[in-house]
């Protein structure tokens, strides 16, 4: 599961910095130049925030993209708001037989940057939240699904994504403990040599990199509450690392 996580405009733009796209990346620096410098610290997906992601039409220029995939098969907008918040993540395991993901799948899957997700851990009954990012501090390049919706009565077209998620690795097991669930859970974390690979919808070898990442590339801390009346807001204070004294991990 992944719900929540840390971004910013600086990572999102990095692919596209590592191909070369200056002005491309001008533009875009040029259009956000009035919102000044926004990071998201901390955004759910539940609030279907937009997001720069590389699809396969476009794998080296990023297109703004709301999280919450929107199937194209959707009829009106009203469907859109009944199945937007079970769409934020796909299970790797499943995306090429559900019906809200097998068309992506096959043909428009994408890649989403991060510095950073969270994650709740279960201890005594209380839930507390734990920051995960990787070792080197370097981001995190997700594996998702991006789709184009059409609405018929404006002409408007929604580009929308879903991250893949996959088991839990070790690591991960230790943080994502919900009793509730069978198992851990987390995104697939994809390698720089399997990020094309993930583009390419020629390749028959997708199915291989729906699985968990190396326990070592990655690094967890319990950080304040980023639900109810504690949170802090998108602030810089709510990913720094917060001891809670009776917290046993």
């Amino acid at each position: 599961m992944c719900y929540d996580i840390k971004t910013s405009f600086e990572t999102q733009l990095k692919r596209a910095k590592r191909f070369g796209q200056i002005d491309s990346i001008k533009e875009i620096e040029e259009k956000l130049l009035p919102y000044g410098d926004i990071t998201f610290h901390h955004i759910s997906g539940f609030s279907h925030p937009k997001l720069f992601v590389y699809n396969n039409k476009s794998t080296q220029i990023p297109k703004l993209s709301i999280w919450g995939l929107v199937p194209y098969w959707v009829k009106s907008e009203e469907h859109i708001l009944k199945l937007w918040n079970s769409t934020l993540n796909a299970r790797g395991e499943t995306i090429f037989d559900k019906p809200s993901f097998k068309s992506a799948a096959k043909s428009s899957r994408c890649l989403i940057y991060v510095d950073g997700f969270y994650e709740h851990h279960h201890f005594n009954g209380r839930r507390y939240p734990f920051f995960i990012k990787s070792i080197n501090n370097e981001p995190l390049c997700f594996a998702g699904l991006n789709s184009e919706w059409l609405n018929e009565n404006t002409g408007e077209i929604l580009s929308t994504f879903t991250i893949v998620t996959t088991v839990g690795n070790q690591f991960m097991s230790k943080i994502h403990n919900n009793p509730k669930l069978e198992g851990p859970r987390m995104p697939v974390i994809l390698s720089k040599n399997n990020e094309d690979n993930w583009l390419d919808i020629k390749s028959k070898n997708i199915k291989a990199l729906i699985k968990p990442s190396e326990d070592e590339n990655l690094m967890a801390f319990p950080v304040k509450r980023i639900r109810g009346k504690e949170y802090l807001g998108n602030v810089k204070e709510v990913c720094l690392e917060f001891n809670y004294p009776e917290l046993i991990f």
